[in-house]
């Protein structure tokens, strides 16, 4: 079964422990794609660490986000290293 990048999702970064208030918290996006690519290329470091995105039933750890992230479905552009 192909994932489905226009499902709606919702990402729950980690708690960045050394600092009060990290800045990200659990957010919801229109379409998976969304937020895969806010995860990869806008979450810090440290809030990507242990963060998981839910789609539908399944969720997906740093590893499967950025796996998604670099799958050749993934519908939006990415952002030139």
């Amino acid at each position: 079964m192909a994932f489905n990048f226009d499902t709606a999702a919702e990402l729950f970064p980690a708690a960045i422990r050394k600092k009060k208030r990290a800045g990200f918290a659990y957010r919801r996006f229109d379409t998976a794609a969304d937020a895969v690519r806010f995860a990869i290329e806008e979450l810090p470091a440290e809030s990507l660490n242990g963060a998981y995105l839910q789609v539908d039933e399944e969720r997906f750890d740093q590893k499967g986000i950025r796996t998604l992230y670099e799958s050749e479905a993934f519908p939006l552009k990415r952002k030139v290293a």
